[in-house]
C-alpha cells in the first residue's frame, strides 16, 4: 500500500512529498489524476496541481470530479492512472460525495494493484477511519451544513490526522481533548509536513506531533 497524507502548502513547501510520491509510482512517466474535493473553482486547482508536478517532470496529467455526473470510461481511466491525488477543501462535502459516487472500493482496488493515493487536508482527512478532525478546533474548522451524521471514510491507516497544525496551547487543547475519547493515535502536521505510507511502514515529513490517550508527544524522527 502506498498513500501519501499531506497537510497543506505550497509547492516550495511540499516539495519532498510530491517528489516521493513520484517515486513511489516506480515509473519514469507516470500519468497523474486530480481530484478536487468540489468541482467548484476546481479547474485553479487543477491549473495549480499541474504547474507543481510537471516542474518534476510529470507531462501526463486527468482532472476528475466526483460531484458532477461522470461516464464509466472516464472512471476507468482514471483508475489507470500511477498516481490519484485528492485536492483540500471541505472534508465533509467531499466525503459525501466520494460516497455517493461509490468511490471508496474504487480507491482500495487503485491501492491494491500498485497505485499511489495522495490526499491534501480534506483529502487526507478521508483517507482515515472517519473525519472527526474536521469538526474541530472550534475556532478553525468545515462547515457541516448538511448535518452529516455519518463520518466514517476510508479506512485505509489506523490512525487519525490532523492537517495545518500550529504547535499552540490553543489548538493542543482541543486535540488533547480529543484524543480521551479515541483509541486512534492522532497525527498532526504543519502545512509542509505530511505522512508516506509504503508497505505499511510510515515516515514523516516535518516537525510533526502525535496526540494519544489526552498526552502529546513529539516526533523527533522525520525527513525533509
Amino acid at each position: 500500500m502506498k498513500i501519501v497524507l499531506y497537510s497543506g502548502g505550497g509547492e516550495e513547501a511540499n516539495h519532498y512529498l510530491n517528489t516521493r510520491a513520484l517515486e513511489l509510482t516506480g515509473v519514469d512517466m507516470p500519468k497523474l489524476t486530480f481530484i478536487p474535493s468540489s468541482s467548484y473553482d476546481a479547474e485553479e486547482d487543477f491549473k495549480f496541481f499541474v504547474e507543481e508536478f510537471s516542474k518534476l517532470g510529470v507531462q501526463r496529467f486527468m482532472h476528475f470530479c466526483v460531484d458532477i455526473p461522470f461516464t464509466k470510461t472516464l472512471l476507468t481511466e482514471v483508475l489507470k492512472s500511477d498516481l490519484i491525488f485528492l485536492g483540500g477543501g471541505n472534508t465533509f462535502y467531499f466525503l459525501k460525495h466520494l460516497k455517493k459516487a461509490k468511490m471508496f472500493g474504487h480507491f482500495k482496488k487503485f491501492l491494491k494493484r500498485g497505485g499511489v493515493l495522495c490526499g491534501l487536508s480534506a483529502g487526507a482527512i478521508v483517507l482515515t477511519p472517519h473525519v472527526h478532525t474536521a469538526s474541530f478546533p472550534h475556532f478553525d474548522r468545515d462547515d457541516n451544513p448538511w448535518d452529516m451524521k455519518n463520518l466514517s471514510a476510508m479506512r485505509l491507516v489506523n490512525f487519525e490526522f490532523f492537517p495545518h497544525y500550529k504547535n499552540s496551547m490553543r489548538y493542543d487543547a482541543e486535540l488533547i481533548h480529543h484524543s480521551k475519547k479515541s483509541n486512534l493515535p492522532l497525527y498532526a502536521c504543519p502545512d509542509g509536513g505530511g505522512i508516506v505510507i509504503e508497505k505499511n511502514e510510515l515516515s514523516f515529513c516535518g516537525k510533526g506531533h502525535v496526540f494519544f490517550q489526552g498526552k502529546k508527544f513529539t516526533i523527533s524522527n522525520y525527513l525533509g
